[in-house]
This record gives C-alpha cells, structure tokens and sequence, in this order.
C-alpha cells in the first residue's frame, strides 16, 4: 500500500461519512413534507417487512401533505398502521384507498429539539471523520516503521491527511448549519 493509495482510501470514505450524514439529515422532518420521511417505514407484506416504497405510491399532495397509493387492495389498513406505529409523529388518514399524510407544524419546542438532534448527528460524522483520518495516519506511520516510506513523505501524508479532513468537517458543518435554518424556518 502507498501512500497515494492511503490517501484515495480516506478521501472515499470521508465522502461515504458525508453521504450517510445527509442521509440521516434527510430522515429529519421540518415543517415540510417530501416523500423521503417515509423511507423508513417498514410494512408487514406476505410474512415479511418491506419499505413503503416498494408496498405503495408514495408522492406529494401539497407542501403539508403526503399521499401514499398502495398497490393492493388489502395494504390500505397495514400502511395506515405502520405509518403510525412508526415514530415520527404522524397520524395518517384513509380515504378509500389512497391514505392521506398531513405534516403537523412543528412548535418552538420541537424546532429547537430538531436542531439538537441536528448538532448531534453532525458531531457523530465528524467523529467518523476523524476516526478516518486517525486510520489514515496509522497506516503512514507502519509504511514509514517498516521503511517504505521516508519521514518526510509521511509528515507531508500526515498533513494532506489533515487537509481532506479539514474540508470534510467544513462541509458537515455547512449541511448542519443549513439544516438548523430549515428546522427552524417557520
């Protein structure tokens, strides 16, 4: 392994860091709703647990409310019942078949737990970045005991290292900071 290459992996991982981040940022609600706060409801179909999406239709009706479309007739009530047994709040309503999601608008109290929640799960990502660059380094440091590397290349690795970390934080930082502003948005 060179150095090149312990540099490539951390910078691949970092991004992964980051895609998982906003992966978790999206499963946050705001006052808005979009399709995507359903992606973790899991529906009892035929004996197993499926995601929604792959039971129903799920799309937006308006900017407070989400319908969900199953495909078979009989899914109505178990959708209905996963969407409220999940725990995000919500308290879907049937209409024939199609089954009616309004978001309720968050209180000031809720807001400011939501940008709790936010810092937490920034603070999560940057300790997965660093536990990355702490790996990174490590690798660096055996190439360089073993004598494949000189110590100058291994502080230059250190500090390239440090420098992709550095980006990374910044823009875990900038996500956060624009995901407390939607939180918070009335």
């Amino acid at each position: 392994m060179s150095i090149a290459d312990i540099k490539k992996n951390a910078e691949q991982k970092m991004l992964k860091s980051i895609e998982a981040f906003k992966n978790e940022l999206g499963k946050i609600r705001t006052g808005r709703a979009h399709p995507g706060i359903l992606d973790q409801v899991h529906v009892e179909y035929y004996g197993s647990m499926v995601p929604l999406s792959q039971v129903a239709n799920v799309t937006l009706v308006d900017a407070r409310t989400i319908s969900v479309q199953p495909w078979e007739k009989g899914m109505g009530a178990k959708i209905e019942k996963a969407i409220r047994e999940s725990d995000l709040g919500l308290n879907p309503a049937a209409q024939g078949d199609l089954i009616r999601v309004p978001m309720p608008p968050l209180t000031e109290e809720r807001r400011k737990e939501l940008t709790k929640v936010v810092r937490n799960a920034g603070e999560d990502a940057k300790v997965a970045v660093r536990n990355l660059r702490r790996d990174a380094n490590e690798q660096a440091k055996k190439l360089l005991k073993d004598k494949a590397i000189t110590e100058d290349e291994d502080r230059r690795s250190q500090d390239d290292v440090q420098k992709l970390t550095d980006k990374t934080i910044a823009e875990i930082d900038k996500l956060v900071q624009g995901k407390e502003a939607e939180v918070l948005a009335v």
